[in-house]
């Protein structure tokens, strides 16, 4: 019995890294031809197979679905007693089988066919059942599963799924499908965040905006931004335009004068105008700003100019932007 597992370990991985290395040469019609009957489904693809396939076979429907691709898994044996009728004729079936005559997935494909889905196959044998009624076949062969019994699915599954992958990928592509489209399926995730949460959403606004007239006195304007706890107060003229921002960091190069904050008024001190973001920009764009500038808050305007909001770095970390 060997105790060398490092040995073990790298064995294994050099034996599925080459039949990764493998599929390359088999990206040919058959291939393209599975992307196009794909691209021309007009409704899912419905991914089977049975035991280590089956769970592979889950994953490629999952990432499938995520890129652009909807798609869903059935059991071939729940397909054999009622989720069948899961399928129709506008579905596209990807069937997954190592051996090519998992009897499961045979016993399905008359009713496959009788209900006209296209069928594509992912096999290691070519010559298959399987293979051979599929419009396309995905060559998945292996020279050696990792397994040194040869029994356990290892080098076969590897193939499998990366092959999905790259299924995945070129259709992906093909779609033309964008980081913002890839957002809009995992809007819990941290790039769905990014990519989807506009600074309006997440904005303080009526009379949590800290907000002075250009005539209050400096002191007065330390009281807003005391209160308001942005760090900061907009500077509005009669009107309600935003003519300028007071901010901790303008407070420091006051202190640095000889003022009297209880006659000063705002607008002597202020950053005239100072740097604003759209309330309908990315959550994500008004962090960029903060940390290009290294600022802490930022006011915020509408597109015709008109102040609707205030957002700072914490609403950001609490929004989980950062």
């Amino acid at each position: 019995m060997s105790d060398n597992y490092e040995d073990s370990a790298r064995r294994a991985i050099i034996i599925e890294r080459d039949a990764i290395d493998a599929l390359t040469a088999r990206i040919s019609n058959d291939f393209v031809l599975a992307c196009q009957t794909v691209m021309a489904c007009k409704g899912r693809v419905v991914v089977t197979g049975m035991g280590k396939s089956g769970h592979i076979g889950n994953k490629i429907a999952a990432t499938l679905a995520s890129t652009g691709t909807p798609s869903f898994f059935v059991h071939p044996g729940e397909a054999s007693h009622g989720d069948l009728g899961m399928i129709t004729n506008q579905d596209v079936v990807l069937a997954i089988s190592n051996s090519g005559n998992t009897a499961e997935v045979l016993t399905i494909l008359p009713l496959i066919k009788r209900m006209g889905a296209p069928l594509i196959s992912m096999t290691g044998n070519s010559a298959s059942i399987l293979a051979r009624e599929a419009v396309a076949n995905l060559d998945v062969s292996v020279a050696q599963e990792a397994c040194p019994l040869g029994l356990a699915p290892t080098s076969s599954t590897t193939a499998t799924l990366v092959m999905g992958d790259a299924l995945a990928v070129a259709l992906l592509e093909a779609r033309g499908f964008s980081a913002e489209d890839f957002a809009f399926s995992h809007p819990g995730g941290s790039l769905g965040r990014r990519l989807l949460l506009r600074v309006a959403d997440i904005m303080h606004t009526g009379d949590r905006i800290p907000k002075v007239l250009e005539t209050t006195t400096l002191g007065g304007a330390l009281l807003e931004i005391s209160q308001k706890g942005l760090g900061m107060t907009t500077v509005v003229d009669e009107n309600g335009r935003m003519v300028g921002i007071f901010t901790d960091g303008d407070l420091r190069r006051t202190l640095d004068r000889a003022i009297d904050i209880h006659q000063t008024p705002i607008r002597d001190v202020m950053t005239v105008n100072g740097k604003t973001i759209h309330d309908d920009q990315l959550a994500a764009e008004a962090l960029n700003i903060m940390e290009e500038l290294k600022i802490n808050a930022l006011p915020v305007i509408s597109r015709d100019g008109a102040l609707t909001g205030a957002i700072n770095m914490h609403d950001l970390l609490r929004a989980g932007v950062i």
